[in-house]
């Protein structure tokens, strides 16, 4: 179960940093929010100049499963 709808459209990087945005304000403590919108931010930054395409959906369904992880604890 992915934590918002249409997880499974997320293609690109910036796709992918819009929907973990997103998943950031479903939860439930505004400290929670800022440190998971940080990390997300951090990890955007630090993966912005990976061009290998299985790279990239590598990272895309690791992130949404942490996501779901996150959003189910």
């Amino acid at each position: 179960m992915a934590p918002l709808p249409n997880a499974e459209l997320v293609q690109t990087s910036l796709q992918l940093y819009r929907y973990l945005l997103r998943c950031c304000k479903l939860l439930p403590e505004e400290r929670i929010r800022q440190h998971y919108r940080h990390a997300v931010r951090q990890s955007f930054k630090v993966h912005a100049d990976e061009d290998n395409p299985e790279r990239i959906q590598q990272i895309i369904k690791r992130a949404i499963e942490d996501a779901d992880w996150v959003m189910n604890k």
